[in-house]
């Protein structure tokens, strides 16, 4: 049956794009889980407001794709900004305009900013 193709499959779930195995078993996203973190990161800021309803929210973005190490540094930018924020897309969100504010804690870290 070389023209035939699949109407119906009982296998479940998804598959990844990258490596071709199920979403829950993907490969290739144990390994961005678990991505090394390099000992100098450049961190950019900016400034978001769209889609939020006028809110402003600041990103930091640029950070490696380790879900650990982002969800860390969200609860230590948290508590020193004062704010609520979320991990999303690989960045970090915080609500409110505090770019000096995570200069300031992301430089005391040793890390360098940009933004």
């Amino acid at each position: 049956m070389a023209g035939s193709r699949l109407v119906y499959s009982t296998t479940g779930g998804r598959l990844c794009l990258t490596c071709g195995w199920p979403v829950d078993d993907c490969k290739c996203s144990s390994r961005s889980k678990s991505a090394p973190i390099p000992p100098r990161l450049v961190a950019r800021l900016r400034i978001e407001k769209a889609g939020r309803g006028g809110k402003t929210v600041t990103v930091v973005d640029g950070l490696p794709h380790n879900e650990g190490f982002l969800k860390e540094l969200l609860q230590e930018l948290k508590r020193a900004c004062g704010c609520g924020g979320a991990v999303r897309d690989g960045g970090v969100e915080l609500q409110g305009d505090l770019r000096d504010r995570v200069r300031a804690h992301l430089t005391k870290q040793g890390h360098a900013v940009k933004g």
